[in-house]
């Protein structure tokens, strides 16, 4: 009777040690913002009410609004922790980047400015990380039929399925909303995280880091509504579609360099054997070559396929000792988080 009364009270004093150290935790709530007059106040506002101890940053991406300006005041009537953030270089890439380099927090959570995620989910996004459980939760819009039903735009649905396909095909997951804007991530992922794109296909680029690093990804299915009167979104259907295909093909050829080049080696000997063909027709026919200029292309083309093949086995034995860096900076990086809490 006494053990188990031992053993409760140890569990006991568990739960509270935790709970202690979630109440400690610094999260950072950022927003990145260009031209969000008619909607930053209430983003602000709907995101402080969930989580009054956080940090409240707003990204300024060179608005020409007042932005700025409802930005800071609301800060003030707040009377919360946080700054508004400027970032003179256009693109949420650029915009999220500035965040990262500038905040220091456990948690980070990052959502648009635009209305369109509910804030009061926030917490459901933040459990997982709070548990130990994931690095970085993604909030699904695509579930629960919330973004094809307020999505008046088909290019881009059809865009999103057509990311979506070839990321979990080529990096072998299972993901349903690659490009949702609503996130929380973990310190070590943004610690870790080298933001290159400036752009729109931020998002995309986030997810492709973290299954290449092998970070925990959850997604949490959230509602989604469209932005309100007033508030014009700066989404481009098809610049920006284009540029987010070319990010993932960028990103297979530094990632997957091996798939990348692979495959391209193959579609060149293929071209080669196709261009072939009547070369061969004439050695078994008459046992000369008479197509000696198809010949000469062929052997070019062969060879080119083995120095692309090879260029990616020589790519992909460097990516995997960049692999096992990154593993020992986020070995080194637990250590020193280890150390900072303790403190």
């Amino acid at each position: 009777m006494f053990a188990r009364q031992f053993a409760r009270q140890i569990c006991i004093d568990k739960m509270t040690t935790q709970q202690v150290r979630e109440d400690q935790l610094h999260i950072a709530i950022v927003l990145p913002a260009y031209n969000e007059a008619a909607t930053i106040v209430e983003t602000m506002k709907a995101f402080h009410r969930e989580l009054p101890g956080a940090s409240l940053y707003v990204v300024n991406n060179n608005s020409k609004d007042d932005t700025q300006a409802l930005a800071e005041q609301t800060l003030a009537q707040l009377h919360c922790n946080g700054a508004v953030i400027f970032e003179k270089r256009q693109g949420k890439g650029n915009a999220l980047r500035r965040a990262f380099l500038e905040i220091d927090a456990d948690i980070y959570v990052l959502a648009d400015a635009d209305l369109t995620y509910p804030a009061e989910r926030v917490h459901d996004l933040i459990a997982p990380i709070m548990a130990g459980r994931a690095d970085m939760v993604v909030g699904d819009r695509h579930s629960g039929g919330h973004y094809a039903k307020e999505n008046d735009r088909p290019l881009h649905g059809f865009g999103n399925s057509l990311v979506q396909g070839m990321v979990n095909r080529f990096f072998g997951a299972s993901l349903t909303d690659i490009m949702s804007g609503y996130r929380v991530f973990n310190r070590a992922f943004v610690k870790s995280y080298p933001i290159l794109v400036e752009g729109f296909q931020i998002e995309t680029d986030m997810t492709l880091h973290a299954l290449h690093q092998r970070f925990r990804i959850v997604e949490v299915p959230v509602e989604y509504k469209d932005r309100p009167a007033g508030s014009v979104s700066k989404l481009q259907t098809l610049p920006d579609g284009a540029r987010v295909i070319f990010a993932i093909a960028q990103i297979l050829r530094y990632y997957r360099p091996l798939l990348f080049f692979g495959t391209l080696g193959i579609l060149f000997a293929i071209a080669s054997l196709v261009i072939a063909l009547p070369v061969f027709e004439d050695w078994l026919r008459y046992r000369y070559i008479y197509h000696v200029p198809l010949a000469i292309l062929a052997s070019a083309i062969s060879v080119a396929a083995m120095m692309i093949i090879g260029v990616g086995l020589i790519l992909d034995t460097v990516v995997h000792q960049q692999r096992m860096e990154a593993e020992r900076f986020l070995l080194r990086q637990t250590e020193t988080d280890r150390a900072r809490r303790i403190r």
